[in-house]
């Protein structure tokens, strides 16, 4: 069985099966393949209740072809060498094809967060920065982690703040890592961003006809049957985006179970009774699934796994009847089952772009951070001042007066927010088309995964080929 296969096999399996198609070198390829270096560390924590655990923890930097390398921080307790390493690799390759400048890193705590209290979490991620910069693995020109799986912004600010007591003087020190808080050099629009940047490139893929027309669908969002699997940060704001845009959620699996509703389920209501009642099972109208995985095979119109890697694999890839599936999560789909899928003229959008929206904003955050100049800051007031003066003259032009709300709303300059959202539709849409034409290009042996494996091998490549290192 495929899901027995690791998943930095799975993930050079779907690179090998890409760099068929490029014609490159089998030398520069092993290059780009192998992940560059690993550090693992182990460290004591005093727990709370005054006994010692030993924790173990890893950084692994895929590739250094571009600098800053760049990867979230997990906080789980399957964390191990092979998940780093793989994630590390997507991240190089997620990094090429939205053509984000930096390499691929990850990192992971082994430690279940919820079973610590805050301050022996702050113990644990002040000491895993310490032994980062011991080892000259983080920096903003060096190596710049983020938030991931059982990480957020708070234990991003206590990262910069061990940082910067370290690096005296460092001008730039804040850059040392993204997805903190906006008052500690953050930016906004970063929380929903993943969530986001899989909404806009679900909404482009379901924009072009021809590709809807294969599969069975009409273009667009509206009315478009969705179920998403995990309602952490990203699959919560992938469902809010799509809800808003008129999709219909249908189906939300958690760890606790599933529900359905083929009438349609209110993503608000349904987080508010998992608040009250811990759980979102027993869901008012809906139905429940004891099986969180049995989510997967409702039938629907696309289906967003936004949970962990492995989920659907050759054993169920068979009774799903999704159409489209968007893979939010990391490494969701194994490869055996992608082809089992692409067999079946399932549309997969594949996770090495369809969940780069936080690193699009994370290297936006860091941009910020190294110019020290808030995005909207020198244009804002300028560009308000020249919509007054168009408004004014079509009010002359028409003899028409706009209201005060429509004034205000249409002479708007943009903030940080809009900036950041609108930089983020640019990236995922130019990003998006570009691996269809690959896609297109190569003909029927190719899917989106293979077409933007092809685009980020190629991008790579190119940058070890003008270090003169290979012909």
């Amino acid at each position: 069985m495929s899901g027995r296969i690791s998943f930095f096999a799975q993930v050079n399996r779907n690179f090998d099966k890409a760099a068929a198609f490029t014609g490159l070198g089998r030398d520069l390829l092993r290059q780009i393949k192998q992940c560059n270096c690993v550090y693992q560390v182990v460290f004591p924590l005093k727990r709370d209740d005054g006994s010692i655990e030993v924790i173990r923890a890893y950084r692994a930097e895929h590739s250094q072809h571009k600098l800053p390398t760049k990867g979230g921080i997990r906080y789980a307790p399957n964390v191990n060498e092979d998940e780093v390493k793989a994630l590390s690799a997507l991240m190089t390759y997620k990094c090429a094809v939205v053509d984000v400048p930096f390499g691929g890193a990850k990192g992971g705590i082994k430690i279940n967060p919820w079973k610590y209290s805050e301050a022996e979490l702050e113990r644990v991620t002040r000491r895993y920065t310490v032994e980062l910069i011991r080892k000259n693995f983080i920096g903003p020109g060096i190596d710049v982690p983020a938030p991931d799986f059982g990480s957020g912004a708070r234990e991003m600010s206590w990262i910069a703040d061990t940082y910067m007591m370290m690096s005296t003087g460092e001008l730039d020190a804040m850059g040392c890592v993204t997805g903190k808080p906006v008052a500690q050099g953050g930016i906004r629009g970063r929380t929903e961003a993943t969530g986001l940047g899989v909404f806009y490139g679900i909404r482009e893929a379901c924009s072009q006809p021809e590709d809807m027309k294969q599969i069975g669908l009409d273009p667009g969002m509206e009315g478009k049957r969705v179920v998403v699997q995990g309602l952490g940060n990203v699959g919560y704001h992938a469902a809010r985006f799509i809800q808003d845009a008129g999709g219909v959620l249908v189906g939300f699996a958690e760890y606790e179970g599933a529900i359905y509703s083929y009438k349609g389920l209110d993503l608000e209501a349904v987080m508010n009774h998992r608040k009250e009642t811990g759980s979102i099972l027993d869901f008012p109208g809906a139905k429940n699934l004891p099986n969180s995985s049995d989510a997967l095979e409702l039938d629907c119109d696309i289906l967003i796994p936004a949970a962990l890697e492995n989920q659907i694999h050759s054993e169920n890839a068979p009774r799903i009847k999704a159409k489209v599936i968007a893979e939010a999560a990391n490494g969701p789909v194994t490869s055996d089952a992608s082809e089992l899928l692409k067999e079946r003229g399932v549309l997969v959008i594949p996770d090495n772009f369809l969940n780069a929206g936080g690193v699009i904003v994370s290297y936006f955050e860091w941009i910020k951070n190294l110019s020290h100049v808030r995005f909207g800051r020198m244009g804002r007031r300028f560009d308000q001042q020249a919509y007054q003066r168009l408004l004014k003259g079509v009010e002359q032009a028409t003899n028409h007066s706009f209201s005060e709300a429509e004034y205000t709303e249409l002479a708007r300059g943009a903030d940080e927010l809009d900036l950041v959202r609108s930089g983020l539709e640019d990236t995922m849409v130019t990003a998006y088309h570009s691996i269809r034409e690959i896609k297109l290009q190569k003909g029927e042996k190719a899917d989106l995964r293979t077409a933007a494996f092809v685009d980020a091998i190629t991008k790579v490549a190119l940058c070890y080929q003008e270090l003169g290192i290979f012909p």
